[in-house]
This record gives structure tokens, C-alpha cells and sequence, in this order.
């Protein structure tokens, strides 16, 4: 079994009950708060609830994204548009185990993981002392980001 973090994201329709859903679709075992943030990359558009996700899988790392974005799909994703635009639901997978993967469709860590407060801070709910692969620790990373900021 090993050990993800998935982030959650939602800006349209029931954004609670969509990000309580995918987590459940996931089976995820623990959730962090749920938090309203504003928009990135993109801020034209409604602000967005976020949340992490921890799931133990026995899948493999492409299999495991897969399944993410089955669970997007079921809750009324759509990849057409916009990057960083509005959505119903987004299924970000932050952290695979100790794994550091970089391949097309598939980067972990996450490679915007350590640039986003809205990921890290109830990232460093669930798991503050979590090593990020190739960096310092979820707690230190999210220091580092509210200093600079």
C-alpha cells in the first residue's frame, strides 16, 4: 500500500458536497478542512473550496491518477477551456508515497506543490512533518511560502 496525498479543489455547483464526494470516490481515510480561497493562475472566476485527501492504495502511480480522474469525470469534470479555470471538481495528485515521478501526464511531487498555500496548509493539517521528494518537509515548505509572501 502506499501512502498519497491528493489535493481537492471546487468552484461550481455544491463545491462542499462535490469535494466530500470525490473523497469518498477515492476513498480517502482522512480529510483536512475544508477551505474557501481565491482563485490561481486564473482570477477571473468564483473562489474555490479546497481540501487535502489521504489514501492508501495498492495501485501504482498512473493507475492511482486514473482512478482521479474517473472520479472527476463522474462528478461532472470537464477538461475543455481554460487552464486553471472554473470547475465542479479538480483531483490534483500531490504526493505518491516517496515516489518522485516525471513523466508526460504524470509529475510527482506535484511541480506547483510548494507554490500554493491553498494546498499546503491543509497539507501541513494532515501531515506537517511529510517529507516532499527532492525538497524540505510540508511544514517547512509552507513556512518558507507564507515568509516570502
Amino acid at each position: 500500500m502506499t501512502l498519497a496525498y491528493v489535493g481537492l479543489g471546487s468552484n461550481l455547483g455544491d463545491r462542499e458536497s462535490l469535494i466530500r464526494q470525490a473523497a469518498e470516490l477515492i476513498d480517502a481515510i482522512r480529510l483536512s478542512r475544508i477551505i474557501e480561497t481565491e482563485p490561481w493562475g486564473y482570477e477571473q472566476q468564483p473562489r474555490f473550496l479546497n481540501a487535502v485527501a489521504e489514501v492508501e492504495t495498492p495501485l501504482a502511480a498512473r493507475a492511482f491518477l486514473d482512478r482521479l480522474l474517473d472520479a472527476e469525470r463522474h462528478l461532472g469534470r470537464e477538461r475543455p477551456g481554460r487552464q486553471w479555470g472554473p470547475r465542479t471538481i479538480d483531483l490534483d495528485l500531490l504526493l505518491f508515497g516517496d515516489e518522485e515521478i516525471d513523466e508526460p501526464g504524470l509529475v510527482v511531487p506535484h511541480p506547483h506543490l510548494t507554490q500554493r498555500l491553498f494546498v499546503l496548509e491543509p497539507l501541513a493539517e494532515l501531515a506537517p512533518s511529510r517529507r516532499i521528494p527532492g525538497s524540505d518537509t510540508v511544514q517547512a515548505a509552507l513556512a518558507e511560502l507564507q515568509s516570502s509572501g
